[in-house]
């Protein structure tokens, strides 16, 4: 979309680009209720899930989300978007998000490592850590969710 058919209908960003800042989305009343949901959810603990048809928003959700949730003390957001490889990279990326770093050839004491670190966070803070991740649609995050659970 072109400066002058922005200008013509009074519009700053081009509505139709997923990198729409998050301050001049529309946000719903429900909308507004599952971020206050949420944000209790993290001082609790726990998991929460957004599902939907293609299209219905859940990725702006999303966004809107980590952009309320990064707004509090004493959180830290990890935003993982699109991913579409395997179980290890996912826990590779995991600890790139939160400074730990993970090796391939030892799993277990990467993962130990990232365990540890948000343990630490979670005793030294009075919120959790919180991992949001956009179209978990490979068959290996359910594995992580049975594993999690």
């Amino acid at each position: 979309m072109t400066h002058k058919l922005l200008a013509l209908y009074g519009l700053k960003w081009n509505p139709f680009t997923a990198d729409v800042p998050v301050e001049a989305l529309w946000t719903p009343p429900s909308l507004d209720h599952f971020r206050w949901r949420m944000e209790h959810q993290v001082r609790e603990g726990g998991f929460a899930l957004i599902t939907g048809d293609p299209g219905t928003g859940k990725s702006v959700a999303l966004r809107l989300l980590a952009h309320h949730l990064a707004a509090l003390p004493d959180v830290e957001v990890g935003v993982v978007v699109r991913p579409q490889s395997g179980l290890g990279d996912l826990y590779r990326e995991i600890g790139a998000l939160f400074g730990v770093v993970l090796a391939p050839h030892n799993r277990w004491a990467g993962f130990k490592a990232l365990r540890e670190k948000w343990l630490a966070h979670v005793e030294a803070n009075r919120y959790r850590p919180v991992l949001l991740v956009d179209s978990c649609g490979a068959p290996g995050y359910v594995e992580l969710a049975r594993k999690s659970a």
